[in-house]
C-alpha cells in the first residue's frame, strides 16, 4: 500500500501511527515524529545526521521534541492554510449596474478590448497598443472584483509543507495526478517488489489497473479553470480538458509510472469510488483474468468552488454551525482540528484530500514473488439505495452491503471470528444523518449475528472526507490496526448523540487494543452508492493460504521474503528521512505500433518479456464454417 493524506504518508503505517500517536511507546513516537517533520520540511537527514531548517545539526531527540508542536498542529484536520480562506477572502466577482450620469472616458490595451463592442462605444486609437473609449450616460452593466469570507475554514489538507509535484517533474499537473504519481510510486517501493521483475513473470495482459476520482481534477490545472476561464478572462491551456477527467490517475499510471498495456479504468461511485475499483480487481483476479491489479484514488477538492457546492447542500460543517453547535462567538484552530465528530452531535462533514493506492496479487503470484503480505480481500459487495426521496438521502443498500460481507467472513472464520475479532471501519462522515442511518445498518446487521459488542472506528474523525479516496483512508487504516494491534479511537466523540444506534456497537475516544481477524470497509456515497468489503487480516491470510497451498509452500514463500522485506525496509528507513522514490517516466519506451510483432496467437511488445496471448476464452463455442 502506498499513499499520503492528512496523516501523513500511508506506507510503513505512518499515517495510521499518527492517528494513534498517544497510544505508542516514546522510541515508536520519536521516529514518527522525525518521519513527518521530515515530510513537512521541518529538519533533513543528510551526510549520516538529521539538521534543521537553518542547517544546523541536531540530535533526533531534540528535533523530535521541537517539532512535536507544529507537527501534532499541522496534520489532520485543521483551518485551511490557503491564505485566501482567511485573511484575505476569496476571489469573486459581483454583478452590478452603473448609473452613468455623464460621458465615461478611458483608455485600455487593444487586446484587452472585448471582441465584440457594444453599439454605443466610440473608439479611438491613440498609438499601435492604446485605444480610448467613451461611453455614453446610461445604464452600464460591469462586474465589479472582490472579495468573500470564506464560510467554511476547515479541511483535512496534506501535512504542512508537503507538495507531492515537487518530488518529480511536474508540468502543470493538477494537485490530484501529482498526489496519485506520489501515491503509487509509494506503494511500489514499500512493496520490496522490483516492479520490472514482476511485469516481466506474466503476460502484459494478466495486469491491470483501476484507479480514478469521485468528482475529476477540479482545481485550475485541470476542469476547475478550464470551466471559469471564460468569466475569469484567462486562456483556456490545453492541459486542463484532457487531464481533468476523473479516470486520469489510473492513465497516469500506465503512461508514466507502469508502462502497462493490460486492462484499465475507473468506476465512480461518489464517495464509494475506491471501493468501487477495489471491487474490480479482486473480480478480475478471482476470475484468473488478471493476476496483479493496481487500484486506487486520488481526490484534491479542497477548492474554493467545490467546498461552495457542498456548502450549498447544507452538507458540510461551516463556521456558523459549528459555532452554534458549541455556543462559541469565534471559532478558535482548536476547534477547526475538532469539526469533524462522527456519530456525536455534529453538523455536517469536513472535505480533506487524500491519494491511496494497494496493490492486490493472486495468491499463487504473491508466494512465488515472496511479497509481504499486509492482508487480503474475499469480497466487496456494491448494491444501490432503490427508490429515493432524493439523491442524496440515505436509502436502504447499505444494509445489504454489509450483510453480505459479514456473511462471507461468518461462513470462512465461523460465527466467533465474526462476533468477537472483527470491527467496523465507518463511514462516518459527521452528518447528522448519517450517524442515525449508518449506526442503523450496524445495529441491525449485529443483531442478526448475535453480535454484542462490535467496534466501531470512524478515520474522517483525523484526516476528513476526502470523497472518492475515503474508502483508501479506511481500508489503510485498517490494515494499521492489524499491523499495530491498536483500533483508533474517535478523539471528538465527547458523547455519543442521543438519536445513535448504540445498543450493540461500542465507541471509544481513545486508542484501544484489539486482535482483530477481520475489518469491514463501509461506505455510503451520494446518489445511493453503497459498498462494503471484507478485509483479512495477515495471520488470517496466512492460515488460508496453508489450507490452500500447504505448509510447505508457506516455508518457501517466508525465505523469499526475507529479500522482499530488506528491500522494503530499505526504502522505509529512507522516506522516514524524507528521501521518496517517485516514478514518473515520461516520453521513455514510447510504442506506436510498428515496432510490434503480431500473429495470429500473440503480440510481442519489444521491452516486454513475454507476449500478450491472443487466444481468448470463448464461451459461445462455433458455428459451423
Amino acid at each position: 500500500m502506498g499513499g499520503i493524506n492528512a496523516a501523513g504518508r500511508t506506507s510503513g503505517h505512518q499515517a495510521f501511527r499518527r492517528t494513534v500517536i498517544d497510544a505508542l511507546p516514546e522510541a515508536e513516537q520519536q521516529a514518527l515524529l522525525l518521519g513527518l517533520a521530515a515530510l513537512m520540511g521541518l529538519g533533513s537527514y543528510r551526510d549520516g545526521a538529521w539538521h534543521d531548517t537553518h542547517g544546523e545539526r541536531i540530535a533526533p531527540a531534540q528535533l523530535a521534541e521541537r517539532c512535536r508542536g507544529r507537527v501534532l498542529d499541522r496534520t489532520l484536520i485543521r483551518r485551511i492554510e490557503d491564505p485566501s480562506f482567511n485573511d484575505e477572502g476569496l476571489p469573486a466577482n459581483r454583478r452590478a449596474t452603473l448609473e452613468l450620469g455623464a460621458e465615461l472616458t478611458f483608455r485600455i490595451r487593444r487586446r484587452q478590448l472585448p471582441e465584440r463592442i457594444p453599439a454605443t462605444w466610440q473608439v479611438r486609437e491613440l498609438d499601435r497598443q492604446l485605444l480610448e473609449v467613451s461611453i455614453p450616460s446610461g445604464d452600464l452593466e460591469v462586474l465589479l472584483p472582490e472579495t468573500r469570507p470564506a464560510q467554511v475554514r476547515a479541511a483535512g489538507q496534506l501535512p504542512s509543507g508537503f507538495d507531492p509535484s515537487s518530488h518529480y517533474r511536474s508540468v502543470h499537473h493538477p494537485r490530484g495526478l501529482s498526489m496519485a504519481i506520489f501515491a503509487a510510486s509509494d506503494c511500489l517501493a514499500s512493496s520490496g517488489l522490483e516492479w520490472e521483475t514482476l511485469r516481466d513473470r506474466l503476460d502484459p495482459d494478466e495486469i491491470a489497473v483501476y484507479a480514478g476520482n469521485s468528482i475529476g481534477q477540479l482545481d485550475d490545472a485541470g476542469w476547475g479553470g478550464l470551466l471559469k476561464s471564460f468569466v475569469s478572462g484567462n486562456r483556456a491551456t490545453s492541459k486542463q480538458m484532457p487531464l481533468g477527467y476523473g479516470q486520469m490517475p489510473a492513465d497516469f499510471l500506465n503512461a508514466y509510472v507502469l508502462g502497462s498495456v493490460g486492462g484499465t479504468g475507473a468506476a465512480l461511485g461518489a464517495c464509494a469510488s475506491f471501493l468501487y475499483n477495489l471491487r474490480l480487481g479482486v473480480e478480475d483476479i478471482r476470475s484468473g483474468q488478471r493476476r496483479a491489479v493496481m487500484v486506487g484514488t486520488s481526490d484534491a477538492p479542497v477548492t474554493p468552488e467545490i467546498i461552495e457546492g457542498f456548502r450549498a447542500m447544507g452538507a458540510l460543517a461551516d463556521d456558523d454551525s459549528l459555532k452554534a453547535l458549541d455556543a462559541l462567538e469565534l471559532l478558535t484552530d482548536a476547534d477547526y482540528q475538532r469539526a469533524c465528530r462522527p456519530f456525536a452531535r455534529n453538523c455536517g462533514f469536513t472535505i480533506a484530500e487524500a491519494s491511496q493506492f494497494v496493490l492486490l496479487l493472486d495468491d499463487t503470484l504473491a508466494l512465488e514473488l515472496g511479497a509481504e503480505i499486509l492482508g487480503s480481500v474475499p469480497g466487496v459487495f456494491v448494491n444501490a439505495d432503490g427508490w429515493k426521496r432524493s439523491i442524496s438521502a440515505p436509502g436502504i443498500g447499505n444494509y445489504i452491503t454489509l450483510g453480505k460481507a459479514a456473511a462471507l467472513v461468518r461462513d470462512m472464520l465461523g460465527e466467533t471470528a465474526l462476533r468477537e475479532r472483527t470491527f467496523l471501519h465507518a463511514h462516518g462522515t459527521s452528518t447528522p444523518k448519517n450517524r442515525v442511518t449508518e449506526s442503523h445498518v450496524f445495529d441491525l446487521v449485529a443483531q442478526a449475528h448475535g453480535i454484542e459488542h462490535w467496534p466501531v472506528v470512524a478515520v474522517k474523525a483525523f484526516v476528513g472526507h476526502s470523497q472518492g479516496s475515503a474508502a483508501g483512508d479506511q481500508l489503510t487504516s485498517a490494515l494499521g490496526s492489524f499491523a499495530h494491534g491498536l483500533l483508533p479511537g474517535i478523539p471528538t466523540l465527547d458523547a455519543v448523540a442521543d438519536d445513535v444506534h448504540t445498543e450493540r456497537l461500542s465507541f471509544s475516544r481513545t486508542p484501544v487494543a484489539f486482535d482483530a481477524d477481520a475489518a469491514f470497509i463501509n461506505a455510503k456515497g451520494f446518489g445511493g452508492n453503497n459498498a462494503t468489503a471484507a478485509v483479512l487480516s495477515p495471520a488470517v491470510t496466512e492460515r488460508l493460504l496453508v489450507k490452500r497451498h500447504g505448509e510447505a509452500a508457506l516455508d518457501a514463500w517466508r525465505q523469499r521474503r526475507e529479500a522482499t522485506r530488506r528491500a522494503s525496509q530499505a526504502y522505509l528507513a529512507a522516506a522516514d528521512q524524507g528521501h521518496y522514490e517517485v516514478r514518473y517516466r515520461f516520453g521513455e519506451g514510447v510504442l506506436e505500433g510498428p515496432e510490434l510483432e503480431v500473429n495470429a496467437t500473440a503480440i510481442n511488445i519489444p521491452g516486454y518479456a513475454r507476449p500478450v496471448s491472443l487466444v481468448v476464452d470463448n464461451p459461445f463455442g462455433k458455428l459451423e464454417d
